[in-house]
């Protein structure tokens, strides 16, 4: 939280046009791509993650979010999925480079198997908050350099609050 500041003011300065042309802000962009996931009990694990944003105005957005994850520790096979929706605040759509921030709400699976013994699941609530920077590359492409997050996941009673999200890829604007 320490870095919190600092990385608004440089979310701010990047939200300064870069371009002075003008371009259509996108009514959807769907984004695609890999994630690295850290959960709290030191467990890092790697998947995908894919978005729909729908554009309200060129600064406030609504966000669909899933993703999954993946890992293997001694015989077990480890998943875990997330289903999450929100707003998105984007600072810049008419630049180059596009910084936005989002506070998503939704749900959570994780599940366990192991060869022989069979397979165990959970279902449980989940919210990221967090944000990104995109790179214009034409009117309907963009990179998404980063997207980071934190991610809080509640299980049965107990919750997980140690965990962070960093992905990248591409995203597709209509």
């Amino acid at each position: 939280m320490r870095y919190f500041p600092i990385l608004s003011a440089i979310l701010a300065l990047l939200a300064i046009p870069v371009s002075g042309q003008e371009s259509e802000v996108p009514k959807a962009e769907i984004f695609g791509g890999y994630q690295f996931t850290h959960i709290e009990a030191n467990l890092n694990t790697n998947g995908w993650t894919a978005s729909l944003t729908g554009n309200a105005t060129p600064y406030l957005g609504v966000t669909a979010d899933f993703s999954g994850v993946y890992k293997s520790v001694s015989g077990a096979n480890l998943s875990g999925y997330s289903y999450t929706f929100g707003p998105t605040v984007s600072l810049n759509h008419h630049g180059v480079v596009n910084p936005f921030v989002h506070a998503l709400f939704g749900g959570a699976h994780l599940g366990a198997s192991v060869s022989g013994l069979g397979s165990a699941g959970a279902n449980g609530f989940t919210m990221m908050y967090g944000g990104g920077v995109d790179a214009k590359v034409s009117s309907r492409f963009a990179v998404r350099v980063v997207e980071a997050d934190w991610v809080y996941f509640r299980f049965s009673g107990q919750s997980v609050r140690g965990n962070a999200r960093v992905a990248t890829g591409i995203v597709f604007r209509f």
